[in-house]
């Protein structure tokens, strides 16, 4: 059975995500100087914890508890429902419980002892690794993009980082996840995205009363139209996190100073969240058809492009 080239594309980015995954894991738990780094990157988190902004945390991670989260993950599947979109309803549910279920199933298989953490606030078992809370943000994010409306999907996948952005951050000024384990949620996610992304895309591919189905044009953005909406919440972002140091600027200046490794991971987050969401958006868009008059395209060019009609 032939497989469509983005198919192959799609499973060639889920196999890297095993093998990612397999690397950040032995890099957490085998590499002494790497899981110094881990721990130094979460008491520079954790410093920041403070009676107000303890409660903030508390309700991001609140959302993603699994009594919660079974209402999130019903919202990507009636979106699809409502739309008539039945295939992307069956996608969105299979990455939300296969991704979520693997880390489960993973904690236990890879816990393995890790540097301890002289903290008071933080207690933190070998069986952290991969964080379940990221990996229920991440795959709940990617859902979403999937499920809504293509041209959406640019806001979508802005809202939705900055919603990932809050919950990783939150489990580390909390102390509930080592670095390491949050880059772990979002492998996992990201791994089951691509791979649910691959089956679609070649179920579709060989059915051809979808392949032949005229692309609907809600899916069509450009590459700037793609990119305003998660740069605009970025620099808004930057901007707020500018106003919240520069009350005490010096005081600011001198823990980035000597919390470099944390000021860096933090902004790594950031971009990971970003640049997850917004790539996948990017990957679902199709660029502007024709402009009115030019007509419609050839059947034969439409029957060449497989699974055209999945991202709208």
């Amino acid at each position: 059975m032939a497989i469509p080239r983005r198919a192959r594309s799609a499973f060639l980015g889920a196999g890297l995500g095993v093998l990612t995954l397999a690397l950040t894991w032995y890099a957490a738990h085998e590499i002494a100087w790497l899981r110094r780094v881990d721990v130094n990157i979460l008491l520079g988190f954790q410093a920041l914890n403070r009676p107000r902004v303890d409660w903030i945390a508390q309700a991001f991670v609140w959302l993603c508890d699994p009594s919660h989260y079974v209402v999130l993950v019903a919202l990507p599947v009636v979106i699809a429902l409502v739309r008539g979109r039945r295939r992307l309803a069956v996608a969105a549910l299979a990455l939300l419980v296969g991704a979520n279920l693997t880390t489960e199933f993973l904690k236990p298989l890879a816990a393995g002892a890790r540097d301890h953490v002289t903290d008071p606030w933080i207690s933190l078992t070998n069986a952290t690794w991969p964080s379940g809370h990221t990996t229920a943000a991440m795959s709940l994010a990617f859902a979403l993009i999937i499920c809504v409306p293509g041209r959406w999907r640019p806001v979508v996948s802005a809202l939705m980082a900055l919603f990932v952005v809050g919950v990783v951050y939150s489990l580390l000024t909390l102390g509930v996840h080592y670095p390491s384990d949050v880059v772990g949620g979002f492998e996992v996610a990201t791994t089951w995205t691509l791979l649910v992304l691959g089956a679609l895309w070649t179920y579709e591919a060989h059915r051809p009363g979808l392949a032949a189905r005229p692309a609907s044009t809600d899916a069509r953005f450009s590459l700037a139209q793609g990119m305003l909406p998660p740069l605009a919440a970025l620099l808004a972002t930057l901007a707020a996190a500018a106003v919240v140091l520069g009350q005490r600027p010096h005081a600011a200046v001198g823990y980035a100073g000597s919390h470099a490794a944390f000021i860096t991971a933090a902004c790594a987050l950031v971009v990971l969240s970003f640049g997850c969401a917004t790539g996948l958006s990017l990957v679902l868009r199709r660029p502007p058809g024709p402009r009115s008059g030019s007509g419609p395209a050839p059947t034969a060019a439409r029957r060449s492009l497989p699974g055209r009609s999945l991202p709208g």
